[in-house]
């Protein structure tokens, strides 16, 4: 089944399930959160502007329409509890589930909230678009039954640390079942979009036919990351709490020493270590730390 592109187009929701006020009956918005990373260690809880980081996204994804009910999905080891108690605190959904296994935290998550429609965005976007969440469940739902898995990651053209991807609940319960590769589970999603002959894949592009994808980083892997993200928002949030995807594009034209905070690290992703697996995901696509662009 090929791939089908989208771009350009302001999707609305299909009548039959939207409520009133426009939202979606059944969607349900995960957000993956832990402590425990390798490279920065305790992300999620650095500040931004007076409160964690992580809540500064949800605040984010709860900004769009149709997001549904947002659960921030995090582990059950003890080094996660303080995701937990910032949840019980800010009035955030919170599910504690497998360390290690994604797929399983997703699929889990999305049991105890009665999800129909499951949205996976992780933690580490706090500059995530509401705008850009809109367009790509607004394509999905204007679809019914025409997709299994839509995404803007495949592939990618919006800048780095702006992904979504949406997926039924029978699809995500049958990738639970048959996902078997430890890379499948970890990262939750590739079993659809690594098999494109058994699922229909829709994608998003972004408005007015750009990829800025390995050229903006506004993901959370390193400190670089983090004054970068933090820049940001210490600039536009006093404006306009949810600043939009180009309102930083603009910013960042005019202010070329944001830009360079972690332009070194753009275009790096997971995809480099699993390049021999991965069928759908050239080199192209990643980046290895030091390496120029």
């Amino acid at each position: 089944m090929a791939n089908e592109q989208a771009s350009n187009i302001l999707y609305q929701p299909n009548a039959s399930i939207v409520r009133d006020g426009g939202a979606v009956e059944g969607i349900v918005t995960i957000v993956q959160t832990r402590c425990g990373s390798s490279r920065l260690p305790g992300k999620v809880l650095m500040p931004l502007l007076g409160k964690p980081l992580f809540v500064r996204q949800v605040e984010r994804v709860k900004a769009a329409q149709l997001s549904g009910t947002v659960v921030v999905a995090t582990t059950t080891e003890a080094v996660d509890d303080p995701i937990a108690e910032v949840c019980a605190r800010e009035g955030l959904e919170c599910f504690r589930g497998h360390p290690h296994d994604l797929l399983d935290r997703h699929y889990q998550t999305a049991l105890q909230y009665n999800g129909k429609i499951v949205l996976k965005i992780p933690s580490d976007c706090p500059l995530i678009d509401p705008h850009i969440i809109d367009r790509v469940i607004g394509y999905y739902v204007s679809n019914p039954g025409k997709f299994d898995f839509v995404s803007n990651l495949h592939p990618a053209t919006y800048p780095d640390g702006n992904d979504v991807e949406i997926m039924g609940m029978a699809v995500l319960e049958d990738a639970w079942k048959h996902a078997s590769k430890n890379f499948e589970r970890e990262h939750t999603t590739p079993y659809f979009w690594e098999n494109p002959d058994k699922f229909r894949i829709g994608n998003v592009t972004m408005e007015g036919g750009v990829d800025y994808s390995m050229l903006h980083r506004w993901t959370i892997d390193y400190q670089e990351d983090y004054l970068f993200i933090k820049a940001v928002f210490e600039e536009l949030y006093p404006l306009n709490p949810l600043f939009s995807c180009f309102d930083i594009i603009h910013l960042l034209e005019k202010r070329s020493d944001i830009y360079q905070i972690n332009h070194q690290l753009a275009g790096v992703n997971w995809y480099r270590n699993h390049l021999d697996d991965l069928k759908t995901v050239s080199a192209a696509q990643t980046k290895i730390p030091g390496q120029a662009l």
